[in-house]
């Protein structure tokens, strides 16, 4: 096993045991600590006073003021906000040329399932009301978010919108039923473990059925969707999941790529400074995104 990745897993777990503290305390934490692994790179961040939802543009020197990403963040959907994942759009937007709009959406225990499915369909469609054609447009989204820009998308086709030209999920929850025995696979050593997506799964949802669609996309009318790209670190809890959402999507004739990044885990993406596969990965979404547009 890589001796830097295993280091930085308990670091990571440590990071995130339970603490005391309400959401705003545990969202600043979050922040700070996803924050430590920056790259620095330039970004010039401007709050959207107009949007639904507290919504921010993130821009670099390499972004379009006409083709916008729509990005989710993550954070075990009950904290986590634009701000500790503002290195991450820095370099999105570096390696895509386009800009971002990262929108805070509503967090549980305050506003289960659907207030933060609302959030994002809501500003998909203030982005298309702003004059944004749906060609565009690119849903992101990482952890939580990739759950998100599932839902996001599935919720769109639903209402009978124009779909954006793509998706892309960085390390998404696909099933809240966690259906697999994760404690046979001896492989696995992530930071996030099966006590925490039970966790996370009973405060998003609290009592809900995890069988809806835009809960566990894996049950979702997935026919029709635009190009996917997944990607999943090959220690990640999740990753069985993620193999099972990939074969039902490609039998409804979706076009998915899945990236399986060897030793990485869950949301490597975030830890630049300690991971060269950090960026790899991001450099992929750049390729993927750029292929769209083609």
């Amino acid at each position: 096993m890589n001796q830097n990745v295993d280091d930085l897993l308990k670091i990571i777990a440590n990071q995130f045991k339970p603490t005391k503290g309400g959401l705003d305390s545990n969202t600043e934490h979050f922040n700070e600590f996803f924050l430590s692994f920056s790259s620095h790179g330039p970004l010039k961040i401007t709050s959207e006073p107009d949007a639904p939802v507290p919504s921010y543009w993130m821009v670099t020197p390499q972004s379009s003021s006409r083709k916008v990403i729509l990005f989710l963040h993550g954070g075990v959907l009950n904290r986590g906000s634009t701000r500790g994942h503002q290195d991450l759009c820095q370099r999105i937007s570096k390696h895509t040329g386009f800009s971002i709009f990262s929108v805070d959406y509503r967090l549980p225990p305050d506003h289960p399932f659907p207030a933060a499915v609302k959030d994002s369909v809501e500003s998909y469609l203030w982005l298309r009301d702003e004059g944004f054609k749906a060609r565009e447009l690119v849903i992101a989204g990482i952890s939580t978010g990739g759950t998100l820009t599932l839902s996001t998308l599935l919720a769109l086709k639903e209402m009978g919108e124009e779909l954006p030209l793509g998706g892309v999920c960085m390390s998404p929850v696909v099933d809240f039923k966690f259906p697999v025995v994760y404690s046979h696979l001896k492989d696995v050593k992530d930071w996030i473990n099966y006590s925490a997506l039970e966790d996370m799964r009973d405060m998003y949802l609290q009592g809900q059925s995890t069988s809806h669609g835009l809960v566990s996309p894996i049950y979702g009318d997935l026919e029709g969707l635009p190009p996917l790209l997944i990607q999943a670190g090959s220690r990640e809890l999740l990753l069985c999941d993620i193999n099972r959402f990939r074969e039902v999507a490609v039998k409804k004739e979706v076009k998915v790529d899945l990236e399986v990044w060897q030793g990485m885990f869950h949301t490597w993406q975030l830890f630049y400074s300690h991971l060269r596969e950090s960026e790899g990965s991001l450099r992929s979404v750049g390729e993927f995104i750029k292929g769209l547009t083609k």
